[in-house]
């Protein structure tokens, strides 16, 4: 297969980044949104397009089509890509699943949440049993920051290595040919569980916000997570989290990376050799990143909920002790006054309750 079109499904910051970052390589690109939060682009689309800012300067470059219309979307896109939150899943293929052919390659750009099965399982809840031909990635392609009212994208970063798994994890050769032609970063996961446990956000977002939810109530948005809340304590509930992650992923008979290397392979920090609180603070790509704004926020929300819920569960079935993946769940749960494990990503809720560790990796 070889792309010529991409239709990037979902217009926040790895939406739009994507959408002009893509055709500015070459790729015809279409950017759609979901009807109801379509408003937000009125700038973008007027203008047609959208301004670049990145170490080559800035440049305004052109979008294909901007659009509400799932079918106009997609039309003659050889990869259809999803770029939008884990809380988003389920609403975007309940919109793609009834359209989208078995030809096309379903992309999943973001931080992983086992965004294919979920998908899937949205569809087949549907009445949809086509062969979709899923992948994705343990995280974003890009450190990014859009600015739809202004039609504007910081891009602070193109990430230099992300792994990628099909869904089944038969199809991830397949997949990756025609994903590498507009990403050539690319290796291939041995499977979705791969791809989930790679996932980072987890690991450096929920523990240290947790410890700086006073100076961030207090500062009332002006609050930078990676150059003063990454300190030579709060790293250590950092590293915790690592360690009960990579025991998880070895259970499963993966050699994840750790925090430093998987920082340094995707193009956040410097090296692999200097000490990792140093590198946060002084990264070039991290301080410029502000948040969270507020306690609220996805670092919070979205890196509990959708992945140190579920790592817990894995935890369980692969017999790997979780206290500080489980009293980050509390805690949050605590702090923000909701029950993340009730609401939160779990093998329930991916039709995989009741199987033990071969099964589950027999499963994806």
């Amino acid at each position: 297969m070889k792309v010529q079109k991409v239709a990037v499904l979902g217009a926040g910051n790895g939406g739009i980044a994507a959408a002009v970052d893509l055709k500015e390589k070459g790729f015809s690109t279409t950017l759609y949104e979901l009807p109801e939060f379509f408003g937000h682009l009125s700038t973008i689309k007027a203008k047609g397009g959208a301004t670049i800012q990145d170490s080559d300067g800035d440049r305004f470059v052109e979008i294909d089509l901007i659009t509400d219309n799932i079918e106009e979307a997609i039309k003659d896109a050889e990869i259809v890509m999803i770029t939008v939150p884990g809380f988003a899943i389920e609403a975007f293929a309940e919109v793609l699943a009834p359209v989208v052919s078995e030809e096309q390659i379903i992309f999943i750009n973001n931080s992983a949440c086992m965004a294919c099965v979920r998908f899937k399982n949205k569809a087949n809840a549907m009445g949809i049993h086509k062969n979709f031909k899923l992948c994705e990635v343990n995280s974003l392609t890009y450190g990014a920051r859009a600015f739809p009212e202004e039609a504007r994208v910081e891009m602070s970063l193109r990430v230099k290595k992300l792994f990628l798994a099909g869904y089944p994890k038969e199809i991830t050769q397949e997949t990756m040919e025609a994903v590498s032609q507009i990403y050539d970063i690319m290796v291939p996961a041995k499977s979705v569980w791969h791809t989930e446990l790679e996932n980072g956000n987890p690991v450096i977002h929920p523990g240290p916000c947790l410890l700086n939810a006073g100076r961030i109530d207090h500062s009332k948005g002006e609050f930078w997570l990676y150059r003063e809340g990454i300190t030579e304590h709060t790293i250590n509930i950092l590293h915790a989290i690592e360690h009960e992650q990579m025991a998880i992923g070895a259970a499963f008979g993966f050699e994840i990376e750790d925090a430093v290397q998987c920082r340094a392979r995707r193009g956040y920090i410097a090296n692999e050799v200097d000490e990792l609180q140093y590198q946060i603070n002084n990264s070039e790509v991290f301080t410029q990143i502000k948040g969270p704004t507020s306690c609220t926020g996805r670092y919070f929300t979205e890196d509990i909920s959708n992945g140190l819920v579920l790592w817990s569960d894995l935890g369980k079935v692969a017999g790997v002790p979780t206290p500080n993946i489980d009293a980050v769940i509390v805690l949050g749960s605590s702090l923000l006054q909701r029950d993340f494990r009730a609401e939160g990503l779990t093998l329930e809720m991916l039709g995989m309750a009741g199987l033990d560790l071969q099964g589950l990796i027999d499963a994806v």
